[in-house]
């Protein structure tokens, strides 16, 4: 199937290069690249007789053939283009940005690492992590000093009624994700300005070598809005992929601040920041929540979107850190205590997960074997999108694992601290949240949802508490 689609879009990607490169133009080895949840990248190679190979990328959505966004993403890049920002060259967006008919575009491919973890360990290497984070600072400040009406038809409104519009349509209950909202619209600062903003522009849509940014991807999320929220969205710990450095996981706060200062003509109030910080984590959570729902669905089966669903504990522990500090917020993933919480025989009992009758290994140790053949003998021979499922793959077989072992006392807890605050489940809180029941129990809330995230870190991915981590 798989291979059908792609001769397909071989042959319209001949047809759209055609005009631009010869109409002798070939494509040869089109692939994927790993990532993209929403929007699919995949590499090829453009031949001609008469001239060597160039290497493209091709930008589709997944779930549609035909997207608005895509026009407007070409057009977004074009004008940040002329504006010096460092992008690839757009070659084809059909029917000249049609959004009716623009089922993909092709740019340059730009040599480099974009994988997070591989641009840390360059920028380590090289010594060039304070001057990635001053050329971020100036590249963003190139960016907002794009003229808005520059590019017709760039979304905009209120960052936060958008968030609550799309947490009303995701299925479940989320009462930190609803805390989140209530806290900063209650303290949200002046708008700074009105500006071009990328969306996500983080370590992961930045090409690195060794003397910095080479290229800006994914404009997707581009828009009208406050500058400050680009500066907030590098900021957030999401993007920091285990390094304690707070810009991109490469950089000082300083750093970026004095270049995008210089280059703006326009000092950062610290303050909103650290508001727009803690939208991005909230942003992140209703984002993540977003791509689980189009696997739950059915539109796009994929068991990264479907692991994507775990990593929504990870935004709200990033959230909860930024909020005002209280009693129980010091924490660990794991840890027991809870306002109510007096375990006893009977809950130990209720807790226990039980393999009988079936003989061994029981469950867990069925995942452990599956999640040893993935990681131990299949993924160190895989390469590219497949390596990159094997590992989600393997790191989902180990979530579970742990769910098996720690989610029925996990359980009889959530219930107890539920019980604390006076509500008997997850919908019950976050309509009280919402409805400002607890504005004058914050500490006691608070306290309570540092817990209860701490325990659904202890088993989607327990090595991310701590701050700074």
């Amino acid at each position: 199937m798989e291979a059908d689609s792609h001769g397909a879009l071989a042959t319209d990607l001949r047809q759209a290069l055609g005009p631009v490169l010869g109409e002798d133009v070939e494509i040869d080895d089109l692939r994927p690249m790993p990532g993209g949840s929403s929007r699919q990248t995949l590499s090829f190679s453009a031949r001609r007789p008469a001239a060597g190979p160039r290497a493209l990328v091709v930008r589709r959505d997944r779930a549609a053939p035909a997207s608005a966004t895509l026009a407007l993403e070409a057009a977004v890049i074009e004008a940040a283009a002329a504006a010096g920002v460092p992008v690839p060259a757009v070659l084809a967006a059909p029917a000249g940005h049609d959004p009716a008919t623009c089922a993909f575009v092709v740019m340059d491919r730009v040599e480099g690492e974009t994988i997070p973890r591989r641009v840390l360990r360059l920028v380590h290497a090289e010594g060039t992590g304070e001057a990635l984070a001053a050329q971020c600072g100036r590249i963003l400040a190139a960016v907002h000093a794009l003229e808005p009406s520059s590019v017709p038809g760039l979304p905009g409104g209120d960052p936060l009624e958008q968030l609550r519009g799309v947490l009303d349509l995701m299925p479940g209950a989320h009462p930190v994700l609803e805390a989140g909202l209530r806290y900063l619209a209650a303290r949200r600062p002046p708008r700074w300005g009105d500006a071009v903003v990328h969306g996500d522009f983080r370590t992961g849509n930045l090409v690195v070598g060794p003397e910095g940014v080479r290229a800006v991807l994914d404009w997707e999320l581009a828009h009208r809005g406050d500058p400050l929220e680009d500066l907030g969205w590098l900021c957030a710990r999401a993007w920091r992929f285990g390094s304690s450095l707070p810009v991109g996981g490469f950089g000082r706060l300083d750093t970026l601040l004095a270049a995008y200062e210089t280059a703006s003509g326009r000092p950062v109030d610290a303050e909103a920041l650290v508001w727009w910080e803690a939208f991005a984590s909230l942003r992140w959570g209703v984002i993540c929540l977003v791509q689980v729902a189009a696997h739950l669905s059915g539109a796009v089966r994929s068991v990264e979107l479907a692991a994507i669903g775990r990593r929504v504990c990870e935004a709200e522990w990033d959230l909860l850190s930024l909020l005002d500090t209280s009693p129980g917020d010091d924490a660990a993933p794991g840890d027991d205590a809870a306002p109510g919480d007096s375990p006893g025989a009977a809950d130990e009992e209720e807790a226990s997960f039980v393999d009988a009758p079936h003989d061994g290994p029981g469950a867990e140790g069925l995942l452990g074997a599956v999640e040893e053949l993935l990681r131990d003998a299949l993924l160190p021979s895989a390469e590219g999108r497949r390596a990159f499922d094997l590992r989600v793959a393997a790191n989902v077989l180990a979530m579970v694992r742990r769910q098996l072992r720690l989610g029925p006392a996990q359980a009889v807890r959530h219930r107890r601290r539920l019980a604390a605050l006076g509500v008997t489940d997850d919908a019950e809180l976050a309509t009280a949240i919402r409805s400002g029941a607890f504005d004058g129990r914050s500490v006691e809330l608070l306290a309570v949802l540092r817990l209860v995230v701490a325990d659904k870190l202890a088993v989607a991915n327990p090595a991310y508490g701590g701050e700074g981590a």
